[in-house]
């Protein structure tokens, strides 16, 4: 089976959607897009789940293979994902890497503790040109020949 590309489309941006399905058709790789049915997403291969917690993310599991491209922001399916050696890349362009998993994880844990405890986290900031461009070049990374 070929590999594919894998997005976490309930949080993805448009412009990252598009890089996706450019580079998808420039390296004639399939792009899977999963999102609950809130989202109006249109892609060859779009799966659409129910909008209960997790559901997307079961659903990119259950579909990734060894070998596969996750893009997705969740820490916590970038590491399972991983796991199955599959790649995984958040939409700004940051490469996930299995040695960065733990700490990235107790971070999360960390500032959801704190949000639960009525303190306040940063939101994202707003994406920018060099947000897409930074984007397209890790994902074309992965099609890079190794040596």
């Amino acid at each position: 089976m070929t590999a594919k590309i894998l997005v976490d489309a309930d949080a993805c941006p448009r412009s990252v959607l598009q890089i996706c399905f450019k580079i998808g058709s420039e390296y004639n790789t399939p792009v899977w897009t999963v999102a609950s049915f809130n989202h109006n997403i249109e892609s060859d291969y779009h799966v659409v789940v129910g909008n209960a917690s997790q559901e997307a993310d079961l659903k990119i599991m259950n579909l990734t293979g060894s070998g596969d491209i996750v893009i997705t922001q969740d820490w916590g399916l970038a590491a399972m994902v991983l796991g199955k050696g599959a790649q995984a890349l958040n939409p700004a362009g940051r490469i996930y890497k299995p040695d960065a998993m733990d700490f990235l994880l107790e971070e999360r844990e960390v500032k959801a503790k704190l949000r639960r405890a009525g303190g306040r986290t940063r939101g994202p900031k707003k994406r920018t040109a060099e947000d897409d461009r930074r984007f397209e070049c890790s994902l074309k990374t992965f099609f890079a020949p190794t040596p």
